[in-house]
């Protein structure tokens, strides 16, 4: 199995990659500029660059692509579309890094978090561009695609604690009542799910223990 990590030198994609390594998995870095991460094998690229050519070797594509600032945020979308293209009609697998803005808070799945009273006004852009790349997503049945949103509370410099809980399309808390986890949490899931693949065509979520 061969892992590919685009957008590997954002906080996300780094510890991906450190976390596929660890575990010994043949994984690559792609990301443009000088590899940041800890992968020996790196393909330096622009997202929108990439070709097919470039992934034919890769059984897993993990999407870590952010973005923003608001004149950017569109590219939420745009982004997923060129890696769904380059997979579509494949046994390859997308894993992406979502947010988790649009995660639903009832059992209807009518209301999302973006949605509360509470939510902060300043991530409402985000959410809401994450949110349109996942309802978009959602209608590719060419793809292999399985979308991990994090918890409400989502710890760049968290500590790697090796435990999470496993949701779905609805925002989960933990025993303490809290929606947080860890970059490194969250990086133990991605690559568990990559292993794994046992959510084809599904968002799922996590949260610390």
């Amino acid at each position: 199995m061969k892992i590919a990590v685009v957008c590997a030198n954002g906080k996300a994609g780094k510890l991906i990659v450190k976390e596929a390594v660890e575990r010994g998995l043949d994984v690559t870095a792609i990301a443009r500029g000088t590899n940041e991460s800890v992968a020996q094998n790196y393909i330096e690229k622009d997202l929108f660059a990439l070709t097919k050519e470039d992934l034919a070797d890769f059984d897993i594509i993990i999407d870590a692509f952010g973005a923003w600032s608001e004149e950017k945020l569109p590219l939420h979308s745009t982004s997923l579309k060129k890696l769904c293209d380059l997979v579509s009609n494949t046994d390859k697998r997308l894993l992406v890094v979502g947010g988790a803005g649009s995660l639903y808070v009832n059992p209807e799945h009518t209301m999302q978090v973006m949605d509360g009273p509470d939510f902060p006004d300043i991530f409402k852009p985000l959410a809401h561009a994450q949110g349109k790349a996942l309802d978009e997503l959602r209608k590719r049945t060419d793809v292999k695609w399985t979308f991990v949103s994090p918890a409400g509370d989502f710890q760049p410099e968290g500590k790697r604690t090796g435990k999470y809980i496993l949701g779905g399309e609805e925002l989960i808390l933990n025993a303490k009542g809290e929606s947080t986890i860890s970059y490194a949490d969250y990086a133990i899931a991605m690559v568990d799910e990559a292993i794994e693949g046992t959510h084809i065509q599904e968002r799922i979520s996590v949260v610390s223990e």
